[in-house]
């Protein structure tokens, strides 16, 4: 293969090294087998998902609700939501969106596809999906100039041509560029996954979970990274790593148009209202129910480590609402 061939934009490059032939996310080990997610990180998670759920299903009126799980690894969540749902009266479609094959085992009420299905009536929700819908690097060069930022499979880099046409618009309007050496993301992908996601829902909302940044604070050298094995790393698009970029949710939340505003709130906050908090049992309960005490003591970390700051609470949450009719 010759240079010419070799180099590539990081949205192409990450798109074969993620997804392509024996691309990272089609191991079966999934992403569980390299970093620790929410989902990973608690049942609780779940359990809050579950009801959540049962809100959108109260406010469509019905007890049939379509779970929808965009990015849905190995179909950890829907199957804690299952879970936590039985005997709730809810009736639950639940549907996994994932690029992978199907895992041997997974839950037979859980459905696997590849695509988010037509008319869908209850929540769609996407963890940690948004971050590897691969995207373009841009550089700002000596004279002012943002410009691609090319890459080969073993990592190295060099600038490309001028950013142009609608990647330079999203640029302006969402991450204009700042000095020489800044670097930026450019999210235009990520919007147009995201709007045509929220495109299949009938009624219900859309939620979208993810480290993120809006443009009063976006990270003036990008946020490009990678992760193997529970550790960052470099990010080389090789196949060995994940490769993942914090999300302009912002832009990601006007990317669907003729729906109401859509929220961004803190994990922190979304997981209180949904009565999650990392509050630490009465130390009465030690002397009433020694056994309980130490149950909600344990919950009570997980729930902490869900909301910590600095850490999981610091997630952002894109929440569309999308009324039935519209």
């Amino acid at each position: 293969m010759d240079e010419t061939c070799q180099w590539q934009g990081w949205r192409a490059a990450a798109e074969r090294a993620l997804y392509g032939p024996g691309g990272f996310y089609l191991r079966p080990e999934g992403p569980a087998g390299h970093f620790r997610t929410s989902v990973h990180a608690s049942p609780l998670f779940a359990a809050a998902v579950a009801r959540l759920l049962g809100e959108v299903a109260e406010e469509l009126g019905s007890a049939r609700v379509d779970l929808v799980d965009v990015g849905a690894g190995r179909g950890e969540l829907l199957t804690g939501v299952l879970a936590a749902t039985a005997g709730s009266g809810l009736a639950v479609r639940a549907v996994a969106v994932e690029r992978a094959a199907r895992p041997a085992g997974l839950d037979p009420r859980i459905e696997w596809t590849d695509r988010v299905p037509e008319g869908v009536r209850g929540l769609l929700f996407a963890n940690e999906w948004l971050d590897n819908v691969p995207a373009d690097v841009a550089e700002v060069d000596e004279a002012g100039a943002a410009r691609y930022v090319e890459v080969r499979p073993d990592g190295t880099e060099r600038l490309g041509p001028p950013v142009s046409g609608p990647d330079a618009e999203w640029l302006a309007r969402w991450w204009p560029p700042a000095g020489p050496g800044t670097r930026a993301e450019i999210g235009r992908p990520r919007d147009e996954a995201w709007a045509t996601a929220v495109g299949r829902l009938a009624a219900g909302r859309a939620v979208a979970v993810d480290y993120a940044h809006v443009r009063a604070a976006r990270p003036p050298f990008g946020s490009l990274t990678g992760f193997r094995a529970g550790r960052e790393v470099t990010p080389v698009p090789d196949g060995t790593c994940d490769l993942t970029a914090h999300v302009a949710l912002d832009a990601c939340g006007t990317a669907a148009a003729g729906l109401p505003a859509a929220e961004l709130v803190t994990q922190r906050e979304a997981l209180r209202r949904l009565g999650v908090s990392g509050g630490r049992p009465p130390l009465s309960l030690a002397s009433s129910d020694p056994a309980g005490y130490v149950r909600a003591l344990a919950s009570a970390g997980e729930a902490a480590e869900l909301t910590a700051r600095g850490g999981l609470g610091d997630f952002l949450w894109l929440v569309q609402r999308v009324p039935a009719g519209r």
